[in-house]
Order: structure tokens, then sequence, then C-alpha cells
């Protein structure tokens, strides 16, 4: 008779099984979602410290922000607001630096008049030239790092509407701009093809003179050297003259 297995009682814990190795137990009951992984009750006192030192840190840059002039919008009435939606959320480097009342939003809805231009485009695009865009009171620009090295200098960014402004006002407008930069390329491209012509003449004026010089240098001069002096079938005596060439003239003897 096959004898029957003894179940074991239901309060019994159930064995361990030795192939789990070692691994350690958690009182889940204590442990919450922080986020960033799970901590127990015992990490509270760090998270209170790391509260404190956040709230240090966003008190100090409140004050920076008023030192700056960038102090939060906490009364509506009289805080500065965007020129184009009137949102209160305004970028205030743009209003330290331009003096413009715009938030991020509406700048980079409208790049054809928030847009950054560089010193080389305001010199090429408008005709603008390098003591105008120092003039501070002019035109205000704002320093950035140089991308392509540290060592460069610092690159100086306008503000494109500012910019048009100044220009329209110095070439008469978009019209009166468009025709100066074209009279500009004419210019250019005229003294570019002067100068080609004139290369083209240099270098046909040489051509010309190495060609003489070669055709002068290819016509040979004989040279003839007194040789010794012979007797003809007559028996007269004759000198023959010879060339290094091979060229012979005789010479008569008196």
């Amino acid at each position: 008779m096959v004898q029957e297995q003894q179940q074991p009682e239901a309060s019994a814990p159930l064995p361990r099984d030795s192939r789990l190795g070692k691994y350690f137990e958690y009182d889940l009951s204590k442990l919450h979602n922080s986020r960033g992984g799970f901590l127990t009750v015992d990490d509270l006192e760090g998270d209170r410290i790391k509260s404190v030192v956040e709230l240090a840190r966003e008190k100090q840059r409140e004050k920076q922000l008023m030192r700056e002039g960038e102090e939060p919008a906490i009364f509506p009435d009289s805080s500065p607001r965007c020129s184009e939606c009137g949102s209160l959320e305004i970028d205030h480097q743009f209003l330290k630096v331009f003096d413009v009342k715009v938030c991020n939003k509406c700048k980079k809805e409208k790049p054809e008049k928030y847009s950054l231009l560089t010193k080389t485009e305001c010199k090429e695009d408008y005709l603008l030239t390098d003591p105008e865009l120092r003039d501070t009171d002019l035109l205000p620009h704002l320093l950035k790092p140089n991308p392509h090295a540290a060592s460069y200098s610092n690159m100086m960014l306008f503000l494109r509407f500012q910019v048009e402004e100044v220009a329209w006002k110095k070439w008469g407008g978009e019209e009166g701009l468009d025709a100066e930069w074209t009279r500009r390329e004419d210019l250019k491209k005229r003294k570019r093809e002067e100068k080609f012509e004139s290369g083209l003449r240099d270098l046909r004026k040489r051509t010309r003179n190495n060609l003489f010089q070669r055709q002068q240098e290819a016509e040979h001069v004989h040279e003839f050297v007194d040789a010794d002096e012979v007797l003809d079938e007559n028996g007269d005596v004759r000198q023959v003259q010879v060339c290094a060439c091979g060229a012979e003239q005789e010479v008569e003897v008196f």
C-alpha cells in the first residue's frame, strides 16, 4: 500500500529554497515612493534637511532677482507686462539689456521681430558700420561667449527690430536699403571684373615677352673660328673658318 503523504499545517511557514541564495527582507509598510527610489521612515530626516536647503536657495535666488530688477510679479498692477500679449512672465534679460518687454512665447512666435542678429549679419545685411554697432545708446547689444572657441571675443547680439529701425532711418526705408545693397553688389562685381581683366592683360603681356625672348634665343648666330691654311687643287692657299654648328666659310689670303 502507498502511504499517504502528510500535508503541512497551514500556519507553518513555507520552507526556504536554498537555490535563491542570500536576500534581505524589507517591511513594505514603511516604504513610500519619493520618485527617487524607495526610502524608509528613517530617511525622512534627510528629506527634511534637503527641503530646508532648497528653500534657502529659492530665497537667495529671489533676493538676487530683486537686486537685478527682476523681481517676480507679486503685484500684477504695477509689474511689467509683455507688450504683445500682456503676460507677466516677461524675459527680464531682454528688459534689462534691450529695454523691451516681451515674454518667451511671443519671442518664439515672432522671430521676424525678436530674433537676435550677430555683428556680421548687421554689417552684411543692413550695411551698418562698426562705430554704429559699438554705440550702446543707438543699438544696445547682448554679450555671449563665442561658441567656436573660448579664446575668441564675445559675440555681440542685437535685436532684429531695433537694427531694422536704425537701418531704415539711415537708408530711407527698406527700399533705400535694397537700392544701396544692389549698388554695392554691382560695384563689387565691377571691381572683380576689372581685376580679372587687369590680370588677364598682364598675363598676355608676360606671355608675349616670353615668346619674343624665346624667339630671340632660338635665332642662332654663327661664330667662326680661324682654322689652318690649306692648299686647294690649283695650289692656291686658302683659309677656312669653322663654326661650332658645322658651317664653314673661306677667307682669301693675300
